[in-house]
């Protein structure tokens, strides 16, 4: 379709749609600037058009430098770009530049903040809430843990061992002990091991992760939560990477387990990334507390903030003093055109869901590539069909390296993730653990045009696993 048809699409099919909503943006919030008055900018910020030009193609020609993150052959990381809405109410909201910490610094975007927050709570079902922005996963993973050591002082923490490595970082930098928990064969934490782990009486927090970084793996948050309960400890939720997969936990063929999802209403806090699969720019996380109180732990004075209103200030619930008002607009005005809806945002998600599921199929069937482990969200774990450690580490390698390296009209990008012998083992592939630990290959299929590529990736990468 084209623009007179009234879609603007995302990608680079979209770009001339974009470049045009982008420049009706500008004059918009231009009009809105020159309510105030016009004044002679100070020439000490000037600058040549010319000079600026040439410098803005220096910039574009390194930012060649890149990998087509855009594209169906990218399935490496986490990585995609924005949606088109996010891109324009980001830069709207930029041009003005509101910091979302005290409401006097952005009164508009920081209402939008506490809706799409609001939106956020209601999609997970939180019965009450008390939330915000972040720049990032790690920043509220910071927060949530923060607040378990307040409410649960010289208590531990503990998450799977195949939780994001932040748990372990943040819970350092907090003076916190964390415990790793063993996973089981699919990844995930070990009820058993966290039990005994409770019955020491050391934990105060389990984290629960929805979506491990590395495999996708979903833990049972339904039973950690009952068993957490039974001993008196509280119950984080990362849901960084696969929060939004909530939209589509209705147990049918293309959509996700339940259970697991919906138990995030339980839970004391759950963060997610708006800048994953929220379709947002880097710079947006959030992080979500079922009980308001535990503002009490946010308490702080500034001399000269918070005197606008004596509404909530966002900056009086957060850990993070500056934060782009930016960032709110851009995940509002995407909320707007995308809500949080099966038939909204959940249909982004579902094509990369049947598309991890149709792959695991061709894998299973394929004579030059193995399935690692089902996958439980988007991210597929596979790896060439070997019978040493050693050269499924080798195979893998080339696979990278060589997709990476064809020409940009055939070239495909996919990632890897380090496994041991141990874990081969567990998951009933008979192979030779003749080094410490090997490479396999892992691909991420966030964006939904994998689907109708798939066919074409898994038969190239089979190619490339052969060629090795």
């Amino acid at each position: 379709m084209n623009r007179n048809e009234g879609v603007l699409h995302a990608g680079p099919a979209g770009l001339a749609d974009l470049a045009a909503v982008l420049g009706d943006a500008v004059r918009d919030v231009g009009s809105w600037m020159s309510e105030y008055g016009g004044y002679d900018p100070h020439p000490s910020q000037d600058v040549p058009l010319a000079d600026l030009r040439r410098a803005t193609a220096d910039l574009h020609e390194r930012l060649r430098d890149n990998y087509p993150f855009f594209h169906p052959r990218y399935v490496g990381q986490m990585l995609k770009p924005p949606h088109p809405a996010a891109v324009v109410g980001y830069l709207s909201a930029m041009l003005i530049n509101p910091n979302n910490h005290a409401l006097d610094g952005g009164p508009a975007t920081a209402a939008m903040e506490k809706e799409v927050v609001a939106d956020l709570a209601a999609m997970f079902g939180l019965p009450q809430h008390l939330g915000h922005l972040t720049s990032s996963g790690t920043i509220a993973n910071l927060e949530a843990l923060f607040v378990a050591r307040e409410t649960h002082p010289g208590k531990a923490i503990a998450h799977s061992a195949d939780a994001h490595y932040t748990h372990g970082r943040m819970s350092r930098l907090l003076g916190v002990e964390a415990v790793p928990v063993t996973t089981t064969a699919a990844g995930t934490l070990d009820l058993t091991a966290l039990e005994d782990l409770l019955c020491t009486g050391r934990i105060g927090t389990v984290v629960a992760t929805t979506g491990t970084t590395g495999l996708g793996a979903v833990d049972p948050v339904d039973e950690i939560i009952a068993l957490a309960r039974r001993y008196g400890a509280r119950v984080h939720v990362d849901a960084a990477y696969g929060g939004y997969f909530r939209l589509i936990a209705d147990d049918t063929a293309d959509g996700v387990r339940s259970a697991p999802f919906r138990a995030i209403a339980d839970a004391d806090s759950v963060v997610i990334d708006p800048h994953k699969h929220g379709l947002q720019p880097y710079g947006c996380g959030a992080v979500l507390f079922r009980d308001p109180s535990v503002a009490r732990h946010y308490l702080h004075d500034s001399p000269y903030t918070y005197f606008t209103s004596d509404e909530l200030h966002l900056g009086e619930i957060s850990l993070e003093c500056s934060r782009a008002g930016a960032a709110a607009a851009a995940l509002w005005l995407t909320s707007r055109v995308l809500p949080l809806t099966p038939a909204g945002l959940g249909a982004v998600l579902r094509p990369g869901r049947r598309a991890a599921l149709a792959w695991a199929d061709l894998i299973t069937g394929s004579e030059e590539l193995t399935l690692f482990q089902p996958p439980e969200l988007d991210i597929v774990g596979y790896f060439p069909a070997r019978d040493r450690l050693s050269e499924i580490d080798r195979a893998s390698a080339h696979v990278l390296d060589a997709g990476m390296r064809r020409a940009p009209e055939q070239a495909l990008f996919v990632a890897t993730y380090a496994v041991a012998g141990a874990d081969l083992a567990r998951r009933g592939h008979r192979v030779d653990g003749d080094i410490a630990r090997g490479r396999i290959l892992r691909s991420v299929l966030m964006k939904p045009e994998s689907e109708a590529h798939l066919p074409d990736l898994h038969r190239e990468i089979a190619r490339l696993s052969a060629d090795a």
